[in-house]
């Protein structure tokens, strides 16, 4: 018979201050009492794994004035505007957002910046997030530490250690980011900070689930669409990663094998028929491109234009196509449609659900909904900054990294 070992109290300890932290990570401020209903600790524990979030200055706890009922009022705790923070990069295309974000996922600071040419390249991105570090510090009061980073990147990234196989509208192959941002972050910040870096829809779909239009939800996709698409997928209640972690590359299903020829090397992708490029081309639009230019797109189509209104409704019965085989294969509860498609779907939402109608099975068909994301272009940050709270929720007595001043 194998022996089995004994459970220390400290590791009992350690597991319940974990657990404690992440309820309030998911759901901001509580009570003790709420604390105690969720978690199925008596009071006396509560009030001590309190204590030590509130000694180690996670959090802070306070009674709320103005009880009017008989009793003593339960404390309430929250996350710490002055506590640990994680710096949240979302990189797109044309530029990079580079955000604080504290427990309980609250935005404190961000800063946008649009990125071309030299800028856009593995060396010029480090660069411009390393600054945006150093000016988000600024923001914050000085006890505020960083406790990782987290960065969302249109691409095929390799989750366990922020490699980047392949992110072609980015021009990116091969690249090893999360170590490059991690050195540079060391030579400037003297700081050994944990760096994460996951693909931009799979951690949509992650905030989303957590803290979005599917929080609640077990079956989710989340389908983000700009220049490029992808999806994340939670099936479930776990997030589908695949053999090699690279799971989801939804915009890379073959729709037609006749069709135009796809930057992966493949033809008649989805990618597409739904990209940015595919509206832009169906729109009549040539020689430009970018958020502004979409953006133009969509305000024709809501002023009437007819060519606008045309190609919208023709990118949305090829979403819809692409959907049907989505959810005929993981029988989703919602989807949710991001990016630069989110607007396809408020425009265009009738021939999207009609083609579902037309080409999905009736009863995988009949449970799923159709939404726009519930943290709007943040989805990508948030799940950033979730990726990067990991190793703080998994072990909050750990000693957080200092960073020169």
């Amino acid at each position: 018979m194998a022996q089995r070992t004994a459970v220390r109290p400290e590791e009992i300890r350690r597991h319940n201050v974990s657990l404690v932290l992440r309820h309030i990570h998911q759901h901001g401020e509580v009570t003790r009492a709420e604390l105690t209903a969720a978690t199925g600790l008596n009071r006396s524990t509560i009030g001590a794994l309190v204590a030590d979030l509130v000694g180690l200055g996670m959090v802070e706890e306070y009674v709320p004035p103005g009880r009017d009922r008989a009793g003593r009022p339960s404390h309430v705790v929250a996350p710490r505007p002055d506590g640990p923070y994680v710096i949240a990069v979302d990189i797109a295309v044309e530029r990079v957002v580079t955000a604080a974000v504290g427990l309980g996922g609250r935005v404190y600071s961000r800063r946008a910046t649009v990125i071309e040419g030299a800028a856009r390249s593995p060396a010029g991105v480090t660069e411009q997030i390393v600054a945006d570090a150093i000016w988000l510090a600024s923001q914050l009061p000085p006890r505020a530490r960083p406790v990782g980073i987290g960065i969302s990147i249109p691409g095929i990234v390799r989750r366990r250690d922020g490699f980047v196989e392949h992110a072609p509208n980015l021009n990116w192959r091969a690249v090893p980011f999360a170590d490059l941002l991690r050195h540079r972050i060391a030579e400037v910040l003297g700081s050994d900070l944990d760096v994460w870096a996951g693909n931009d829809a799979d951690l949509g779909a992650v905030a989303e689930h957590q803290r979005g239009a599917a929080f609640g939800l077990d079956n989710v996709i989340y389908i983000n669409g700009s220049v490029g698409v992808g999806g994340g997928i939670i099936a479930d209640g776990a997030q589908l990663h695949g053999f090699g972690g690279y799971a989801g590359e939804i915009g890379h299903m073959t729709l037609d094998p006749a069709g135009p020829k796809c930057h992966c090397g493949s033809t008649g992708c989805i990618e597409t028929y739904i990209g940015e490029h595919a509206l832009l081309r169906a729109a009549g639009v040539e020689d430009e491109h970018g958020p502004a230019v979409v953006a133009r797109v969509f305000a024709e189509a809501d002023a009437g234009d007819e060519q606008a209104l045309a190609a919208v409704h023709e990118v949305a019965v090829w979403l819809g196509r692409g959907l049907a085989n989505l959810v005929n294969v993981f029988n989703p509860q919602v989807v949710i449609i991001g990016g630069s498609l989110a607007g396809v779907l408020r425009l265009g939402q009738s021939s999207i659900e009609a083609e579902l109608d037309r080409r999905a099975m009736s009863a995988a068909r009949s449970g799923v909904r159709i939404l726009p994301p519930g943290l709007a272009d943040d989805s990508g940050l948030i799940g950033a900054a979730e990726l990067a709270f990991q190793s703080l929720l998994a072990a909050p007595d750990s000693p957080v990294p200092a960073v020169a001043n």
